[in-house]
């Protein structure tokens, strides 16, 4: 759970704003209109006396502002209805979250909180939290502050607003590593205000775009060509008006709605580390397409960011070494098991947790290739293997001694490998977002099938439209489904949050 340390590290007298009574209510809708107003209130105080600071006012304050929460408490336990993966706590007890964003947030929230009222029949209680809200969460996306701002202050910043505090900026909840002790208060949702404060701030730095345009169906690669091809298809859609895309959104959060209308916004100077794309639907149901780079340390970094936008599925799309020989180059691979070699989870998610299968997901991949490619049954199995995919972390593997991972990849009866798969299926995993991956084979190195000049540049071209459409065929199958199906029980612990 969240920590709360926030001494008085000045010798000024604490300010916060006025605030309300907590209230109390059996309706989603006033319940997340009242989280909206507190955060209002905390965000608009902050910002306030930030610009009478910015302005060399002296301070005679130290200015603070909290979070505001959701508390639950029932005293029985509730008859649910079991199909449900969530929407429902595991028994007796108190249970609180922070909420940060009710804007961003305003459908998810009032979704879980009318499954809660549904399912217990209790009323929840909306109020003000114990935890600072810190001054870089409320100042606002796109507020530039100059770097000197400490030279025109009388003392450091964080004597008069509170900083971002690590210590309770952390994964402690959806590890499973919270204090569950009978009669302690419990989690409602798997991420604090904190925790996901900090990951909206990474989300924009890292993408150069705003966590308000991110879809609920992701796709990741790690290939710019995937990303042009994406493109394309976006300004296709957005010139059919039957499509049901809106805009799509690009790096510095320019927004383009058809490809003979003039975009909207400036591109940035140079693209960000992980630049992405946005074609929106109505409901948060369009296609975010992000081109995460290589290594799976990129993979776990955007996919930490990401989780907390709960999306409902996300898939990689990227290429893979092929190690059968009977594979050929531009051949599908199909993950339904993942040898993780990765080493940037083991801390989080121990090796020994398989990562399964999710139905949901692997039908509709499956199904994908075979529209788009326009085979079925045996024939399908000509270009497409359903198996183990193995992630590394060392891109030049093939120069080690072969003897032992040659092994080790036969053993688990891997049939591609790949930097990336592994890490965002088990991100997906711990975070309870479905996860799925389609791989391309682009080269054989175990039987001296490498990419010559010119080979490569006609190996894209030929394959990578081809790949995207399967990519986003099987979004649009699983956008079909009831987000529910898609949330499968198969991704939840014992003792779960309410909060999908």
């Amino acid at each position: 759970m969240e920590s709360i340390s926030h001494p008085n590290r000045s010798d000024l007298p604490i300010q916060t704003p006025d605030y309300p009574e907590a209230r109390t209510t059996s309706d989603a809708g006033e319940a997340v209109a009242e989280l909206q107003s507190l955060y209002a209130l905390s965000t608009e105080f902050l910002r306030k006396h930030f610009e009478q600071a910015l302005k060399g006012e002296p301070p005679t304050h130290r200015f603070r502002a909290f979070y505001p929460e959701i508390h639950f408490s029932t005293t029985s336990h509730a008859k649910i209805d079991s199909r449900l993966a969530y929407g429902h706590v595991a028994g007796p007890g108190d249970y609180f979250t922070t909420v940060t964003r009710p804007d961003l947030f305003k459908h998810y929230l009032e979704k879980q909180i009318a499954l809660l009222l549904e399912n217990h029949g209790v009323p929840v209680t909306i109020g003000i939290s114990a935890v600072p809200m810190p001054l870089h969460f409320a100042i606002g996306e796109g507020t530039h502050v100059d770097g000197s701002i400490h030279s025109r202050l009388e003392r450091p910043l964080r004597d008069i607003f509170d900083a971002p505090d690590l210590t309770t900026t952390d994964d402690r909840i959806v590890n499973g590593q919270f204090d569950d002790t009978p009669g302690t208060p419990q989690p409602l949702a798997p991420f604090t205000a904190t925790r996901i404060d900090y990951s909206l701030h990474r989300l924009a730095h890292y993408t150069a775009t705003s966590p308000t345009h991110f879809q609920n169906y992701m796709l990741f690669t790690n290939y710019q060509f995937y990303m042009d091809e994406f493109v394309h298809f976006a300004h296709r859609m957005l010139d059919d008006p039957d499509s049901g895309y809106t805009e799509l959104v690009e790096p510095g959060n320019v927004i383009v709605r058809g490809s003979k209308v003039e975009p909207e916004g400036v591109y940035p100077a140079r693209l960000p580390q992980m630049p992405a794309y946005h074609l929106k639907r109505k409901g948060r149901s369009g296609i975010t397409m992000i081109n995460i780079g290589i290594g799976p340390s990129n993979a776990k970094t955007i996919t930490d960011h990401v989780a907390v936008l709960r999306p409902h599925t996300w898939l990689m799309l990227g290429h893979c070494a092929g190690l059968r020989n009977t594979q050929s180059l531009g051949d599908y691979v199909l993950a339904h098991a993942y040898v993780r070699e990765d080493n940037v989870l083991n801390e989080d998610l121990p090796v020994w947790v398989p990562i399964p299968a999710l139905a949901e997901v692997q039908i509709a991949l499956e199904s994908a290739v075979a529209e788009v490619t326009g085979l079925s049954g045996y024939e399908l199995k000509m270009i497409m293997r359903t198996g183990t995919v193995a992630t590394i972390d060392n891109r030049n593997w093939e120069l080690r001694d072969q003897q032992g991972p040659v092994q080790r990849l036969s053993q688990s009866r891997a049939i591609g490998l790949d930097m990336e798969s592994a890490t965002i299926a088990a991100n997906g995993f711990r975070f309870r977002v479905p996860y799925g991956t389609l791989l391309c084979i682009s080269d054989k190195p175990l039987h001296g099938e490498l990419k010559l000049p010119g080979m490569a540049t006609e190996f894209y071209n030929r394959q990578v439209a081809q790949h995207l459409t399967i990519g986003i065929r099987a979004m649009e199958k699983l956008r079909e489904m009831p987000a529910e199906r898609l949330h499968s029980r198969k991704l939840r612990a014992f003792n779960e949050t309410a909060f999908q």
